[in-house]
């Protein structure tokens, strides 16, 4: 009897295991195939006054604005972070421009890496949060609160708008992306909700 109890406990300590290793495992692989489809833009605030998240904000309108003019047509992710790494003393000088428009001094940081973003909701699609490669933008102290979306997809130009992803660029999701990693981040498919938390869990 006490043998017959204990290896009903090694079932289901081993059945406990496989189920966990196996969720992990298919939260970590959707989590790196997002990360190798999306390049972000991170932008931190100098700190949470108004002026600063104004400021921001208007960085942010420059940036976008050069990234795309430097953008065109079937621009792959790898074409994004080459057009980003060789204009990076650009970018850098549009950020500066448009703080020194402002009357701030504040210096600017740029780097291109990989860095961690929080859940990003769109009109009809969202991003779990997890680790994607980016441009980080930090102005001043970099202690407010920050900004973030998609330069590939180009995403971006359609946060400041309507925040609404028209079919063309979800139509550019959908080639680059599995359909199940399609269906996570538009919600087509069912208990989305909980494979959603399950890939931003496993990806921190």
């Amino acid at each position: 009897m006490k043998n017959s109890i204990i290896h009903i406990i090694l079932l289901i300590i081993l059945c406990i295991a496989f189920l966990a290793v196996s969720i992990s495992s298919y939260a970590s692989t959707i989590s790196l195939d997002l990360k190798d489809n999306f390049f972000r833009l991170h932008i931190l605030a100098n700190s949470d006054s108004v002026e600063d998240q104004a400021l921001k904000l208007k960085v942010r309108d420059r940036i976008i604005e050069y990234m795309e003019l430097l953008s065109y047509e079937n621009m792959s992710k790898e074409d994004a972070i080459k057009i980003t790494n060789d204009n990076l003393i650009n970018f850098k000088t549009v950020a500066e421009k448009t703080i020194h428009e402002e009357g701030y001094s504040y210096p600017v940081n740029l780097e291109i890496g990989t860095f961690y973003f929080p859940t990003k909701n769109y009109a009809n699609l969202s991003l779990p949060a997890g680790y994607y490669d980016g441009l980080k933008i930090e102005i001043g102290e970099a202690k407010g609160q920050n900004w973030w979306c998609s330069l590939f997809p180009p995403l971006c130009f359609v946060d400041v708008s309507s925040g609404m992803v028209d079919e063309a660029y979800e139509e550019d999701l959908k080639e680059n992306l599995s359909g199940e990693e399609f269906a996570i981040i538009t919600g087509s498919s069912k208990n989305i909700k909980l494979k959603f938390k399950l890939v931003e869990l496993f990806s921190k």
